[in-house]
């Protein structure tokens, strides 16, 4: 089959006739995911420079998140190419697309407070990202992607509350997860 031959996607169809921008949508999708995947791999660096006393408690938590962003990265993929659209070939040029900052590992790591406000402040980001994808297709225009992003949305918004209770003392609702990187709204 040619790879450029026009195939018809109801799917796509549909929400185009709701009203939703569906390239805009992608690219802002593509970007959204590439922000789940560079925060999974800074998270992992993150997380290894949570030491000594205070920071070995917080290796659980940040390593919840990490996880749980890995699964947004592979929970939203599938629907970027259901819409027609892919993400990039070269991971150089994905990371470069991200949405957020990148979550570099602070220069005084040593203190935990350090990298737990270099946690919260990439949550707050992914909060921002996934509240538009939200307002883009809400009100049944796209009740598939709209879904997703909200189950996504959901644990993000944990994650920046964690972050808060743990540098602000600030009440959080925090439950431990059954099993690390659960995401018990994103894995349905």
């Amino acid at each position: 089959m040619d790879r450029k031959e026009n195939i018809k996607v109801v799917g796509r169809e549909e929400i185009e006739k709701a009203g939703v921008d569906v390239d805009r949508l992608i690219d802002k999708l593509v970007k959204a995911v590439a922000a789940e995947l560079t925060t999974y791999y800074y998270y992992t660096i993150l997380r290894m420079h949570l030491t000594g006393i205070d920071g070995e408690g917080l290796k659980e938590i940040a390593e919840d998140a990490r996880l749980e962003d890995r699964m947004h990265f592979e929970l939203m993929t599938p629907r970027i190419y259901e819409l027609g659209g892919s993400i990039p070939r070269d991971i150089r040029k994905f990371a470069d697309m991200a949405a957020c900052p990148d979550a570099y590992l602070p220069d005084d790591w040593s203190d935990p407070k350090s990298i737990l406000k270099v946690l919260l402040e990439a949550e707050q980001c992914a909060i921002r990202v996934w509240t538009e994808v939200c307002h883009i297709t809400a009100g049944g225009k796209d009740p598939r992607t709209y879904d997703l992003a909200q189950r996504i949305l959901t644990e993000e918004v944990e994650h920046e509350a964690w972050f808060l209770e743990l540098l602000y003392g600030r009440p959080s609702g925090h439950f431990r997860r059954r099993f690390p990187g659960e995401g018990p709204r994103s894995s349905k």
